[in-house]
């Protein structure tokens, strides 16, 4: 059985998360299958590392993991912000061959590797399938990779969750997020939380995937 996502853990208050409409239950936000632990006392920025069931190791390139043995919640709360599940979680890498390496050892289910560059500049991308939600991995270009002093180990960046109804949740966040635009995937729509917003590491929202041929990846968001 492939590695899935159990659980984030992240260096944010439980009120910052509450006031962007995230239903949070003694510092721990269930987001679909995947639970969201807040720990700001814990040091770090960010997304400071994941659990997952089922590994076949937790030396993930730089990836902070822990092993869980934990079922899938029990429940899926909703939220008042109309999310309703984590689409994909974010990582950078310097040398993308070498974190796909360490990842596909640990066991993950790689789904593809795709060799275009993203509008914000990453030449390529890897994508994982972890249970209900994907890994995109994001190769830093050259240029980000000289200003932070060349090699380093992968890393994680940031988050996207499924808004059904992405025009009432934007209209609920109100100056917390941008305006809603189209997705580099067809057929989708997205939008992201501003710095304003009080999280410290970037959260986009996203329409579900559009019904179709099964796709094989999540596809890059920016």
């Amino acid at each position: 059985m492939a590695p899935s996502l159990d659980e984030l853990t992240i260096a944010d208050t439980a009120a910052a998360w509450r006031a962007c409409g995230f239903e949070v239950e003694a510092n721990v936000c269930t987001v679909g299958a995947t639970r969201i632990r807040l720990a700001p006392d814990q040091g770090g920025k960010g997304l400071t590392g994941w659990s997952l069931r089922d590994p076949k190791g937790t030396e993930l390139d730089g990836l902070v993991t822990t092993r869980s043995d934990r079922p899938l919640p029990a429940e899926r709360p909703s939220h008042p912000n109309g999310v309703t599940s984590l689409d994909h979680v974010v990582a950078i890498s310097s040398d993308l061959d070498r974190t796909v390496a360490a990842l596909c050892e640990a066991g993950l289910d790689l789904r593809r590797i795709r060799e275009e560059p993203t509008p914000a500049g990453a030449p390529r991308q890897a994508f994982f399938r972890l249970g209900e939600p994907i890994l995109e991995v994001v190769q830093a270009p050259a240029e980000a990779i000289e200003r932070t002093g060349g090699d380093r180990p992968a890393f994680f960046w940031g988050l996207a969750f499924i808004a059904p109804d992405i025009d009432a949740t934007v209209a609920a966040l109100g100056d917390r997020v941008s305006e809603v635009r189209d997705a580099v995937q067809p057929g989708r729509r997205i939008a992201a939380l501003r710095r304003s917003a009080g999280l410290s590491l970037p959260v986009a929202l996203i329409t579900p995937q559009v019904k179709g041929p099964p796709a094989a990846d999540a596809g890059p968001r920016r």
